[in-house]
């Protein structure tokens, strides 16, 4: 997103763990041996929440089907001075998406979908960019990340669309590599596998997952929304670092999750995700029954798409090796286990829900504060070796040498920002000229407005002043919580402005103005019957919604784009105008203004018409 955090995954490597003598599950309760284990993990916890000026973390470990460990740390209200605990709720983020995968196994076990063959076969209204795409992408390329289409989260970020418009907008979502060849995050995909379940189920994402998961395993505290989470007596409230000082501040709650809810909407506590980490360690079974399908839970396990070892390749560290994602999660191995994770982040909570399948033993962590983001990692690894009685590897040292690293070079960055600026120069048009609403098919509107003398941004509910930086340059102030936007004015060829550019995820986005309304009595008016100079007629025609037409014989039509007062540009040439003349209240002679010249053309009026 300019990713929120935005919305971006923090996985700096997986997790894992094994206990150096394995009991046979149920022989015996496993809680006194964890926590002989764990002895001085109170004392490394408060060494990293000094060190890392992290605001609260809550840490999580089953074994076998308890929770053998649960302990809060810090501050679920930083402000307020209140603890974390094991019951505390915190917005899990991406770790929604292995409900979203498993909800979807549902329907497979029942043939409703298939993992492996085209989705379009099973849900024929999905559309991607092109052919091609809907005759390959499979449920299990969606959920795997391996479509090769990017990440786009600039589409649902802020926003307030449904899932079944962010379904409909995968069709204008163009690949970047073939399928099934590049990992490529994508939440857009899950927030069209959501919409799927609905339709496939006749049931919302979030009914189907309450009714098939979240009662059955008992997860009562668990619910979707920010709003549901405040009627609780225990819930994290969102603190972080400001970017260029230690200071810890409140920031707002993401709560522009509907749309985008099978990715990322679940919230829940370490009492509840415990209930989830046990059906996945035994086969989908919680308190001797059978919640989930012990199929749809080994499917996600597979791998689908291998990782690049970029940890080991470019820094040395050969901890985490081998890793591929599977549905909704990753494996890999980590010194040797196997572990099977993934992270989960939004503004001010990031997470990370991770076990060992062979062992069963599972690690929740949940952390507030976005600068500490990159802690469920070297927490969660820090359980594992504890646990196998391996030497602890310093990983909270060499990620918060890198944190502070990268904090000091954004400080410095952002001191020289605007050097490129040219300078003396001024917008080509009266700042009257750029007002009006911009629209790309995939992220929306952007509005631009004047207030005070001083254009305004307006996209996403995200609102900021823009200033000139040079040319048809404008730029907002640089957020603390949503960066800096930069917006690029273009012309068309009769000198309007009539483009706006941003660099929005991985690439750039052309949002093109929206035309004026067209008042449908005025498009009455002027459909009719028209001769060129050479004799031939044509029509001007109207179509439902008030719409304009060209209609020559023999010849596509062409729609007619309301451009200003009489005048209409032509869809398929920016460099044609097509004006009508008023005379006295009457329609009468039309022109057509192109690079070559003006041609005028002459109205038939029918017997008895009048305008």
């Amino acid at each position: 997103m300019r990713s929120p955090i935005h919305s971006s995954k923090v996985v700096l490597g997986l997790l894992v763990f094994a206990l150096l003598l394995c009991v046979p599950a149920g022989a015996q309760d496993r809680s006194a041996e964890v926590a002989q284990k764990l002895q001085g993990f109170d004392e490394f916890m408060e060494k990293v929440l000094k060190d890392w000026n992290a605001p609260g973390i809550a840490v999580g470990v089953v074994a076998d089907d308890k929770l053998v460990f649960a302990k809060g740390y810090g501050f679920r209200d930083y402000e307020k001075r209140l603890p974390v605990t094991p019951n505390t709720l915190f917005p899990i983020a991406s770790n929604t998406k292995l409900f979203t995968a498993v909800a979807a196994g549902f329907l497979v076990e029942e043939g409703k979908l298939t993992w492996n063959r085209p989705i379009r076969e099973s849900v024929p209204s999905i559309q991607f960019y092109n052919d091609y795409l809907n005759n390959t992408i499979t449920l299990r390329d969606m959920l795997s990340h391996r479509t090769g289409i990017t990440r786009h989260d600039s589409i649902w970020y802020k926003s307030d669309y449904d899932e079944k418009t962010l379904f409909e907008r995968l069709r204008y979502l163009e690949p970047k590599e073939p399928p099934r060849q590049m990992f490529l995050y994508n939440n857009m995909m899950y927030a069209g596998v959501g919409y799927t379940i609905r339709l496939q189920s006749g049931k919302p994402w979030a009914e189907f997952v309450r009714e098939k998961i979240l009662q059955p395993l008992g997860m009562k505290s668990t619910v979707f929304t920010i709003a549901d989470m405040l009627k609780q007596p225990d819930y994290g409230v969102p603190f972080t670092e400001k970017r260029d000082t230690t200071e810890i501040y409140k920031i707002p709650y993401y709560e522009e999750t509907n749309g985008l809810a099978a990715a990322g909407a679940i919230i829940s506590n370490v009492e509840d995700m415990s209930h989830w980490l046990i059906a996945l360690m035994n086969e989908g079974r919680y308190q001797g029954k059978s919640v989930l399908p012990p199929k749809a839970i080994a499917a996600t396990l597979e791998p689908s798409i291998a990782l690049p070892n970029t940890a080991a390749e470019a820094r040395g560290w050969w901890e985490v090796l081998n890793s591929a994602y599977g549905m909704g999660r990753q494996t890999a191995s980590y010194r040797g286990h196997l572990v099977t994770m993934h992270g989960g982040d939004l503004p001010g909570f990031h997470s990370q829900v991770s076990y060992m399948p062979r062992e069963r033993i599972g690690v929740i962590v949940f952390v507030i504060g976005d600068h500490a983001a990159p802690l469920y990692n070297p927490v969660s690894y820090n359980v594992y070796e504890r646990l196998l009685g391996m030497e602890q590897t310093p990983w909270t040292d060499r990620l918060l040498d890198i944190r502070l690293r990268n904090k000091k070079a954004g400080t410095e960055a952002r001191s020289k920002a605007g050097t490129g600026r040219v300078p003396d120069t001024k917008p080509s048009h009266p700042l009257a000229d750029y007002v009006g609403e911009y629209e790309h098919p995939a992220y929306g509107v952007l509005k631009i407005g004047l207030e005070g003398g001083q254009l305004q941004f307006d996209f996403h509910k995200m609102h900021f002043p823009l200033t000139h930086f040079h040319y048809e340059r404008f730029d907002t102030p640089d957020d603390e919580q949503d960066g800096k936007w930069s917006v690029n004015f273009a012309t068309n060829p009769q000198g309007e402005i009539d483009r706006a550019t941003m660099s929005l995820d991985e690439a750039e986005a052309v949002f093109t103005r929206k035309p004026p309304t067209l008042d449908p009595a005025l498009a009455a008016r002027l459909a009719g019957t028209y001769e060129t100079p050479g004799g031939l007629k044509f029509q001007v025609a109207t179509r439902p919604g008030g719409e304009l037409y060209l209609l020559f014989p023999g010849q596509p039509e062409q729609k007619l784009i309301p451009s200003k007062g009489l005048r209409f540009r032509v869809q398929e040439f920016a460099d044609v105008v097509f004006e009508f003349v008023e005379e006295n209240g009457r329609i009468t002679t039309p022109k057509q203004l192109d690079p070559s010249g003006e041609y005028v053309f002459r109205r038939q009026e029918a017997v008895g018409s009048r305008q």
